[in-house]
């Protein structure tokens, strides 16, 4: 059966590029039936917060990227990782090392000044009729893998095709550190070991950490997974996306007005593609998803195109959940929809004009509470006779028999040509007094939804 895992490190918050590994490590295990399994690496235990866990628990959840078990804590583990730890030492594929870190500083220093690249001398490797150098008291060591020093390393990866990397260009690896505690590298192996994952999808900066856990694996003699490597996100300069200048973080697009489900049908173009398609539900994605048309280069983050995407989302999305994201942003405005117009007609309403939530949000305002009106569009409009017409079209209003858009829109035709006016110097004096803005949907149905009262009080105020 196919396992995947998610395994991010809580050092911060779930980013962007996270996502895009988990989305792809969810939708693989989803097409093929299997297990995704989410995985917490909290060695680091001085970076590391339950702040952070907590903001990669609720961006899995915002993104609905469900998980199948887990998550599992790395610092709940230790015990096992030790015993794994125990058996390389026994097995002789692993070695203490009593080299301070002084020594080690001082090594790399003399070995860049003459050019070399800075590595381990393997001091303390065990090797037949080598004589160590006596142990240091009071020095505890650190324990290092012992890695095979001839031959290299090769994979077919899923998403790069075969990689070779010598082994020679690979040090033995500190898989514990003198207090004891287990080292990344070593963690992953062993986790990816104990739960059985069968494809390891991840972003191309593990790479170069790849030989050394496939090193591990073997000398373990546990089975390989297959690999597969992402290409990195770049942002729309062509850099690396940095916390500082880019909105790398969940949250922050969630603060943007974008649905979750735009952002993974965005991140799921990123690197990857099923012909023109463009927007799709994640149900389309995980039926097309697969790695073979996972493209192997960086790609360029496109905010323009996920506004677009969210856009198409927006108008496809239900109405009563837009609700629900809409009326909270009101609210920060100090606007009340209690008493006015349904929500969701209203949106149903405005919703083609806008990319977000936010901006969707805006769009709604001026149903429940008039806008102040831009001064220009007040001197534009509602010059010379046009607020005496305003007040005549709103007798017309007022006598109505009902109130809906129809019968407002009868009105127009015939109140325009009676005053001698174009349909314009109609409907834009009468967006201005009623909305404050001369932007809207078609002003018969906006007045339709604000309401016969409130629409007269507006006019006449």
């Amino acid at each position: 059966m196919i396992r995947t895992r998610f395994a991010p490190s809580p050092t911060g918050f779930l980013h962007i590029g996270g996502v895009r590994t988990a989305l792809f490590s969810w939708a693989y295990a989803r097409k093929h039936g299997g297990t995704f399994v989410l995985r917490v690496e909290d060695t680091d235990l001085e970076r590391s917060t339950p702040e952070s866990v907590k903001a990669i628990l609720d961006g899995m959840h915002w993104v609905g990227l469900d998980y199948d078990e887990g998550p599992f804590y790395q610092t709940q583990r230790f015990d096992r990782y030790k015993a794994v730890i125990q058996q390389l030492l026994d097995t002789g594929h692993a070695y203490h090392c009593y080299m301070s870190k002084d020594e080690l500083d001082a090594l790399r220093a003399e070995q860049e000044a003459r050019g070399e690249k800075p590595r381990y001398n393997r001091l303390w490797r065990p090797e037949a009729g080598k004589t160590l150098p006596p142990v240091p008291e009071g020095v505890a060591p650190v324990v290092r893998f012992r890695n095979p020093v001839g031959g290299s390393v090769v994979w077919e990866d899923a998403v790069k095709g075969r990689i070779e990397i010598s082994n020679e260009e690979l040090d033995d690896l500190i898989i514990a550190r003198p207090d004891g505690s287990p080292t990344y590298n070593f963690c992953v192996v062993v986790d990816d070991w104990d739960m059985h994952i069968t494809h390891v999808i991840r972003g191309d900066d593990h790479v170069n950490n790849t030989p050394r856990q496939i090193n591990i694996l073997k000398a373990l003699g546990a089975p390989l997974p297959v690999y597969a490597h992402l290409p990195m996100i770049l942002n729309e300069n062509g850099q690396k996306m940095s916390k500082r200048r880019d909105a790398v973080s969940v949250v922050d697009y969630a603060g943007q007005g974008i649905l979750p489900e735009a952002l993974l049908n965005y991140l799921a173009r990123l690197g990857w593609g099923h012909g023109d398609d463009e927007f799709f539900s994640m149900q389309q994605f995980v039926e097309w998803f697969d790695l073979e048309n996972v493209s192997a280069s960086p790609s360029r983050f496109n905010h323009e195109k996920l506004l677009w995407l969210n856009g198409l989302h927006l108008k496809a999305a239900d109405l009563g959940r837009l609700a629900e994201l809409v009326r909270p942003r009101l609210a920060e405005s100090g606007i009340a929809t209690d008493g006015g117009p349904r929500l969701e007609d209203v949106i149903a309403l405005v919703r083609e004009r806008v990319q977000d939530v936010n901006a969707l949000a805006r769009e709604c305002d001026y149903f429940y509470r008039k806008r102040t009106a831009d001064s220009a569009d007040v001197e534009k409009h509602l010059a010379g006779d046009a607020p005496a017409r305003m007040a005549r079209f709103a007798e017309r209003l007022a006598a109505l028999p009902q109130w809906e858009t129809e019968a407002i829109h009868g009105l127009f035709k015939p109140f325009c040509a009676e005053e001698g006016i174009k349909m314009g110097q109609l409907g834009m004096p009468l967006r201005v007094l009623v909305c404050g803005t001369t932007q809207t949907p078609s002003v018969d149905a906006v007045l339709a939804l604000i309401g016969r009262d409130e629409v007269l009080r507006r006019l006449t105020a």
